[in-house]
């Protein structure tokens, strides 16, 4: 369902898309699974078929569809068009994606590069991106501060000759586990003594860079995602020539907040995804199951289940559609209050619907024989992703407020002429 017509390449695009998830994404998902392996060997595989998957994908046109109409190096789609392909891709969320070359944080890695990177930048570290040859890590979250007020961290990134030295603890640092990270966009204070604001500045660093330690990797309700991961990251007075700061010192909010918009709204549609998924599941469940004599979907509050979760779904879907729709026609910072509302509303609905679908599991729906257990541990985490719950809804009131306070006085200024 869509509220702006889609042309007809992104309609074939869609078709196309969602034929490569169905048949060869999801059929993929075990094999990749045990490709893996056990233990220490989890963070140095790269699944054989994953690899296939992506050459099939660039075959099939759905390669960096991510990268909007505004950037050359994209496929020319706008942030609505990409939306309701994400969806698509969030079925599969552990391999669709990554085929793609369409995953998070790369995702908004390169688009950094692209916005905001030197053309050194780009072609070091854009280019092989791009491609699909390196993944990469956005190092900003600390375990010593409250990272969801992103003007408390303490890493330093500090003048040093002809660069800078970097010396901080970064933590959930997703992608870092993955053999192939090659880079880390880096958040760090350059200049105390300046407004909160303006602290913050951006570095590029590669990943074999003397100082940069990978401590460990950490769990998500026990599943460690790997071999991408999210991990605890040590840089020890690393060095990183000046030409790799991004856009200037003390512009680091400024990078951040071009990048989370449209990131917001990716995982919003991907987290769509996976609840269509679930509510499929749980529909197929209720009619080949049956207790106390009679079929699931026979007794009534199965039915209001299946009921409310498509109405949930479908009216979180308009609430992201229509923030994508925004932030084409206006931008992203005049959407700020849509994207926030989106990034609450769709992590709290996709988690009833997977809890709906999980109670009509029993037992295996706790167990790793459907995805339902993993796509509920990564959605609670979407919660605190991406800024909590509590900060958007905190921006949502205050944007509320300010917007109602200027229609007022808008309305009292015409009253006066």
């Amino acid at each position: 369902m869509s509220i702006v017509q889609l042309s007809p390449r992104v309609e074939e695009l869609k078709r196309t898309l969602a034929d490569f998830v169905e048949d060869e994404c999801i059929p993929a998902e075990e094999e990749c699974r045990k490709a893996l392996g056990e233990g220490a060997q989890r963070w140095k595989a790269v699944p054989a078929v994953m690899e296939k998957l992506k050459v099939r994908a660039r075959s099939l046109g759905l390669w960096n569809l991510f990268l909007t109409k505004e950037y050359k190096e994209g496929a020319g789609l706008t942030n609505y068009e990409y939306a309701v392909l994400c969806e698509i891709m969030g079925r599969s969320p552990s391999i669709a994606p990554e085929a793609c070359n369409c995953s998070a944080p790369d995702t908004g890695n390169m688009e950094v590069f692209a916005k905001y990177g030197t053309e050194k930048q780009k072609e070091k570290w854009l280019k092989p991106l791009l491609a699909g040859e390196i993944r990469s890590a956005f190092a900003m979250t600390e375990p010593e501060v409250a990272s969801s007020d992103a003007t408390n961290i303490c890493t330093r990134i500090e003048r040093s000759g002809n660069g800078y030295k970097v010396n901080g603890r970064k933590w959930w640092i997703s992608g870092a586990g993955h053999p192939k990270c090659a880079v880390f966009i880096t958040m760090g204070k350059t200049d105390l003594s300046t407004t909160k604001h303006q602290q913050q500045s951006i570095v590029v660093v590669p990943a074999d860079t003397p100082g940069v330690t990978v401590v460990r990797p950490l769990t998500v309700f026990g599943y460690d995602d790997a071999p991408h991961g999210h991990c605890e990251v040590v840089f020890d007075n690393v060095w990183v020539p000046a030409e790799n700061l991004i856009l200037g010192e003390g512009r680091g909010f400024e990078v951040i907040q071009g990048r989370l918009g449209p990131g917001r709204i990716h995982h919003c549609m991907r987290s769509l995804g996976m609840a269509e998924r679930a509510l499929e599941l749980m529909v197929e469940r209720v009619q080949t199951r049956s207790t106390f004599g009679r079929k699931i979907v026979e007794h009534g509050v199965v039915l209001d289940y299946i009921a409310k979760s498509r109405m949930d779904l479908e009216s979180a879907r308009m609430l992201v559609l229509r923030a994508a729709d925004m932030i084409d026609k206006i931008g992203t910072k005049n959407a700020l209050k849509e994207i926030a509302m989106a990034k609450v509303v769709v992590p709290n609905v996709v988690l009833t619907i997977l809890d709906r679908a999980i109670q009509m599991f029993g037992a295996g729906g706790v167990g790793q024989d459907t995805p339902l257990a993993e796509f509920w541990a990564g959605m609670r985490t979407l919660r605190i992703a991406d800024g909590p719950d509590e900060v958007h809804t905190r921006q949502i009131a205050q944007l509320e407020i300010r917007q109602l306070n200027a229609k007022k006085a808008s309305r009292m200024n015409k009253g006066k002429l």
